[in-house]
């Protein structure tokens, strides 16, 4: 397996020192770090290739469409979509969701009437998401069902934290469930959902499904074509890659009879003030200027992934593997410390998760640990991670939140450990 201790090397924040000590950045569910390779692409498109995408016939506009072009193309190896067209590059997974949940609930502007007819949102229509979901997966659906009178309904999550599948079967036999939304990892718990068999049962009810990949993206290797999903997001940011750019994948026979979500340049074939006709995805998705640097961003973080393994798709699959293990082996480690102290409680305890380990500790507030590690120049999350339907069927209010990546260390681990031990004696 690869050893991704000395690639640690190659993202210069975690030089960063904070409050005298060297930062442990513990706080990757939130965004990752980027290595020097994603810097120096962003900062050479700015410095030689800045100029719009589809839009001019001079050198630098043609560069930057090569660019851009082909970080689409790398997208489609990372997720393994069937077609290129099926990649929409967006501001982020959060836009991803909201614009599969816009056109479900559009009644008019389909392309393709037909398809409109079974599967846009309308009155009596349930739309399911788990109670584990992150508020990107929940609003963009109950903003849907305002619009068309239909309902969200919860699946359960078990007190372990996974997703009471015996209650999601009960729940697509007793309604007339259109959309499914489920979480693929989830970003408070780590629980890896089994989205392949949860998206095989909503298909058998009729439903289409729109799996939330945000925190699936930077730690197992994802194959949409597999997992069958009409639709599946990421967010791009964590997975080592700039802010502002996300991607939705989507099956194009959808895409192709969905109607548009913004209107602009770039996304039309022809306009008059009679009638406006639309481009072919994935261009009808992509209206006005995109975040080209970004997206050129984007393509050098997949590209570095892929040589951690050795190139290409067997390349990712190695990277991601070698990254995976790593990241439970921290989560496990820092956990079994923890374990010692008196009042710690694990939140989450499915055993397929990722290195997402949330916790509390009896009497010290999730906020206040937060502050305490930061004195210690420990970077995590406390609070309730956009989560709190979760945090209410937990029974907490927040919690603390360490997330751990590829350039994660064993003595960051055992820092975290030191400092919540040190946190519990102030307030004991």
């Amino acid at each position: 397996m690869i050893d991704l201790r000395a690639n640690r090397e190659d993202f210069p924040i975690l030089k960063t020192v904070v409050s005298g000590r060297p930062l442990a950045y513990l706080d990757n569910a939130a965004t990752a770090q980027k290595p020097q390779a994603v810097l120096d692409a962003t900062n050479d498109f700015y410095r030689e290739s800045n100029a719009n995408v589809h839009r001019g016939v001079h050198a630098l506009s043609v560069k930057s469409t090569r660019l851009f072009d082909e970080a689409r193309v790398k997208v489609q190896m990372l997720l393994n979509a069937g077609d290129v067209r099926e990649v929409i590059f967006t501001k982020g997974c959060t836009e991803a969701i909201n614009l599969v949940a816009y056109c479900l609930a559009s009644p008019n502007g389909w392309l393709n009437p037909e398809v409109g007819e079974v599967h846009r949102l309308r009155e009596g229509d349930t739309i399911l998401v788990s109670t584990m979901e992150h508020h990107s997966n929940i609003v963009p659906w109950q903003l849907a069902a305002e619009r068309t009178g239909a309902q969200v309904i919860p699946i359960p999550v078990t007190d372990a934290g996974e997703i009471d599948m015996e209650a999601y079967a009960s729940l697509l036999r007793e309604h007339r469930v259109k959309v499914v939304g489920i979480v693929h990892v989830s970003n408070s718990l780590g629980t890896i959902n089994p989205v392949k068999e949860i998206v095989r049962m909503a298909h058998e009810a009729g439903a289409l499904t729109m799996v939330d990949g945000a925190q699936a993206g930077p730690h197992i290797l994802i194959d949409v074509q597999d997992i069958d999903a009409d639709f599946y997001s990421l967010s791009c940011h964590k997975i080592y890659s700039p802010t502002g750019i996300g991607v939705l994948y989507g099956k194009k026979a959808l895409l192709d009879a969905m109607p548009p979500y913004h209107g602009g340049g770039d996304m039309i074939r022809t306009v008059s003030f009679e009638r406006t006709t639309y481009a072919p995805v994935p261009a009808k998705y992509e209206a006005g200027t995109p975040n080209v640097a970004g997206v050129v961003g984007l393509g050098a973080g997949i590209d570095y992934l892929a040589c951690l393994g050795g190139g290409g798709r067997e390349g990712l699959y190695r990277a991601f593997e070698a990254i995976h293990a790593r990241e439970l082996l921290l989560a496990e480690r820092a956990a079994a410390g923890l374990a010692e102290i008196p009042g710690y409680r694990r939140t989450g305890e499915a055993p397929n998760r990722s290195g997402i380990l949330s916790f509390v500790v009896e009497g010290v507030h999730p906020h206040d640990l937060g502050t305490i590690l930061d004195s210690d120049g420990i970077a995590i999350r406390a609070g309730h991670h956009c989560c709190m339907p979760l945090m209410k069927r937990l029974g907490v209010p927040a919690t603390a939140r360490a997330s751990f990546a590829l350039y994660n260390t064993e003595e960051e681990a055992d820092r975290l450990v030191e400092s919540v031990m040190n946190a519990k004696r102030m307030f004991a």
